[in-house]
């Protein structure tokens, strides 16, 4: 297995299963509902803030692995679009899902050597640590959801 493959099989496990820690996105958000995603537990992030968070970068980075020019910004990460229904939830999820799998797959089919190329720009790294760094931030934010989805659930059981 190829150092990209390796990788996108990772990128893959953090977000639908079967990683080391035995904790993805997919699973942890399973039943969770809108309300429950919406809910302010004190000064923290809300669970679709954290999702869409999460998914601003995927995205970002997709769009760069597919010949676009780098645009995002840190400061709109969080411009989570209001969230008032189950269906605007669902519609999160599923571009969460679904901009996952195409990423994946394009990590998976990318030639190793482009792992050492400048990303986008010299202050940014190589793709290595760019696409290596989505893992390590989405398990990161992935442990802030399941602290929050616990205090929720006991808030209200």
């Amino acid at each position: 297995m190829s150092i990209t493959e390796k990788i996108a099989k990772h990128f893959r496990e953090v977000h639908f299963g079967g990683n080391w820690t035995s904790v993805n996105l997919k699973e942890t958000l399973t039943n969770v509902d809108w309300q429950q995603a919406t809910t302010k537990v004190h000064s923290l992030n809300t669970i679709a803030a954290l999702v869409f968070h999460i998914n601003y970068y995927v995205s970002v980075v997709l769009k760069v692995l597919k010949g676009e020019p780098l645009n995002g910004h840190d400061k709109f990460s969080f411009d989570l679009p209001p969230i008032t229904s189950q269906e605007d939830w669902d519609k999160l999820l599923n571009k969460t899902w679904s901009d996952a799998e195409n990423l994946a797959d394009l990590i998976q089919n990318m030639p190793e050597s482009k792992l050492w190329d400048q990303f986008a720009d010299e202050k940014y790294g190589d793709y290595y640590r760019n696409l290596t760094g989505l893992i390590e931030h989405t398990h990161y934010h992935l442990g802030q959801i399941s602290l929050i989805k616990k205090i929720i659930s006991q808030s209200n059981p």
